[in-house]
């Protein structure tokens, strides 16, 4: 598409310059005068269209949560787009200064929003672009940018705390795994050697302690590769397209991994048909944000479904992965006209259970943790104890 520079007055009277890609000048002069624009000079360039600016290292997701409330502000105020995007560029660090950079570039070349967050799959997904596509379509890109900060937000919350809560178990785990790993090591051989020289009989959990213990010392380097390689096979194994499918639908029999999906899937298709999104474009995009494969696959069927003619519910109710009271929830929004509130409410309160389920999962695995290594300490206690109870038996 031919591209075109431009020198145009704002209607306070100042000069701006810029480029941008259009048909023929006409278009490029009507793109101008829909931005509040006063055309002055525009023509045609040669020039090849500079690269956009590509950000390698991704933006963490609290920098994305305060980037998305910034513009959401911003938006909500009358900003326009390229003005917010060089206020908050001042005020970010490099990374995030550097992409909106690039994002700056794009709008002033007269791209969209949203066509220039695509460029950066890594940092803006399917959803994020899809709602912004919508409010630029439907001029509610500051109520849209609001929802998805609010959305972006709770991810980077729950994610924190999820972090957070287990760092401890973590740590617990590791420290227990060393000192039964140096009890091995360092304290059992000498303990051997003991039980040997007075030629006592060893019990069989001392046996199995001893050949444990042998077992770390001569073959330690081959376990750390055998255990490597079998990672890495499972790495490997999980690329191949059938067989990461597969996997993927032998998790989906698990409540909790439905009920994760089933939020992903909810919360984005009440986030974009409240955003103004066509029913279609929005299950194509919401099925696109969920992280397994069965279930997006599942979804894609609905999708076809739905336009082919048939209502949501109904296309839902044809698979057996969707919930009751979802289905529900969705049949009694289409049949009040509710179907954006009825999906909010639905992704409101399974997040609500998800989050009590994952709370529960997360507060057992301390205890389990310290019985886990607290029955191998004692197996070691034991082993250790037994030997000597016998040597005091042959003194007496």
């Amino acid at each position: 598409m031919p591209r075109f520079q431009y020198i145009a007055a704002t209607n306070s009277g100042e000069t701006q310059r810029g480029k941008l890609e259009a048909a023929d000048i006409q278009t490029a002069t009507s793109v101008l005068r829909s931005r509040n624009l006063i055309p002055l000079d525009v023509k045609q360039t040669e020039l090849a269209a500079l690269p956009s600016i590509v950000i390698r290292k991704s933006v963490s997701p609290g920098e994305l949560a305060i980037l998305t409330r910034q513009l959401a502000t911003l938006f909500e105020s009358g900003v326009r787009i390229d003005d917010a995007l060089t206020a908050i560029a001042r005020q970010s660090g490099a990374r995030v200064a550097g992409m909106i950079d690039g994002l700056k570039t794009d709008i002033v070349e007269g791209q969209s929003l949203a066509a220039a967050l695509s460029k950066h799959p890594k940092i803006f997904d399917a959803f994020y672009v899809s709602s912004v596509r919508a409010g630029e379509a439907a001029g509610k890109l500051g109520a849209v940018m609001g929802h998805l900060a609010d959305h972006v937000e709770s991810r980077s919350r729950n994610k924190n705390s999820i972090q957070l809560a287990l760092i401890y178990p973590a740590i617990l785990a590791v420290v227990s795994l060393a000192v039964v790993i140096a009890l091995l090591v360092f304290v059992v051989p000498d303990i051997v050697r003991v039980f040997t020289s007075r030629g006592a009989d060893l019990p069989g959990l001392t046996l199995v302690l001893i050949a444990l213990s042998d077992g770390i010392l001569i073959w330690w380097p081959h376990l750390i590769a055998g255990l490597l390689a079998a990672a890495f096979a499972i790495w490997r194994a999980l690329q191949v397209p059938r067989l990461h499918m597969t996997w993927h639908r032998i998790s989906l029999r698990t409540r909790l991994v439905r009920q994760i999906a089933a939020t992903q899937f909810a919360g984005t298709l009440a986030t974009l048909t409240q955003s103004g999104v066509s029913l279609d474009d929005a299950l194509a995009a919401a099925s696109g944000t969920v992280s397994n494969l069965a279930y997006r696959a599942t979804l894609t069927e609905v999708s076809n479904a739905v336009r082919d003619g048939a209502a949501l519910s109904q296309a839902l109710s044809s698979h057996g992965i969707f919930s009751p009271m979802m289905i529900t929830m969705v049949a009694s929004g289409e049949a009040g006209g509710s179907l954006p509130l009825s999906l909010a409410r639905y992704a409101q309160d399974t997040a609500l259970s998800l989050n009590a389920i994952v709370k529960a999962l997360v507060g057992l695995v301390e205890p389990l943790v310290l019985l886990v290594m607290g029955g191998i300490v004692m197996l070691l206690v034991l082993a250790i104890l037994l030997p000597i109870v016998n040597l005091n038996n042959l003194v007496v």
